[in-house]
């Protein structure tokens, strides 16, 4: 499992909650290898998605993803400019999305109005999401020194384990498709919360559309780290 080191605050928080994450229902609810990888991961950006209520920005756990994962000096303002790049990128490829940059990471969000959606209690993807996805595909194979983040969420109607198994089932076709399509799956790490991580309000039919949602947070891996702190020595 990749990781990204965060900053000092979540160093501090991650000793703190480490000996509860083990009872934590997103944890519960992931497979051995990315509980493992939670767990083992201290600071790391993973961990960062899963208490991204706490340490997160507005309660996003997809910016908790990328919060830290900060390198400074010249490196990282070559880290910067790559992901402006990208970002700029995806926003013309896929004008519905919420792209969002964050420190050295990009989170994109996709609701029921922007671009890869899912029918009521599905989770396959319809033909105008895989439309939106082979775009943002492209622009993965364009970028291909970042490692990828796949999340789903649910809105809070039903019963909260069927929400949680869908937004597992959800993500999961999000990241089966993406490596099916030639994204490496080593670059990929899914996640899931069901209703955990609304971002909206649930007592309405717009807030509830926009938390049955998939998030990609894009985070640079540690060849594109290496590379920029080399060139940023030269």
């Amino acid at each position: 499992m990749k990781t990204i080191i965060n900053k000092t605050g979540i160093l501090l928080f991650t000793l703190v909650v480490a000996m509860s994450l083990t009872n934590c229902k997103a944890v519960q609810n992931a497979n051995n290898k990315q509980k493992g990888g939670v767990i083992g991961a201290t600071g790391g950006a993973i961990l960062g998605a899963i208490i991204g209520n706490n340490v997160g920005k507005g309660g996003n756990g997809e910016l908790g993803a990328v919060i830290g994962g900060v390198v400074g000096g010249g490196a990282g303002v070559l880290i910067g400019n790559k992901m402006d790049k990208q970002a700029k990128k995806i926003e013309e490829e896929i004008p519905g999305a919420q792209v969002e940059r964050v420190d050295d990471g990009i989170v994109v969000t996709f609701d029921e109005g922007s671009g890869v959606n899912f029918a009521t209690n599905k989770y396959d993807i319809n033909a105008s999401s895989q439309q939106n996805l082979n775009k943002l595909i492209a622009v993965f194979q364009d970028y291909p020194d970042t490692n990828l983040l796949v999340i789903g969420h649910t809105d809070s109607q039903g019963a909260e384990d069927y929400n949680m198994t869908l937004s597992k089932n959800r993500a999961n076709a999000v990241t089966h498709y993406l490596t099916h399509k030639g994204v490496s799956s080593s670059r990929v790490t899914t996640n899931w919360f069901g209703e955990t991580q609304p971002i909206h309000d649930n007592s309405t039919a717009t807030g509830r559309a926009k938390n049955r949602r998939v998030n990609i947070a894009i985070l640079p891996n540690d060849k594109m780290i290496q590379d920029a702190k080399n060139q940023a020595q030269n």
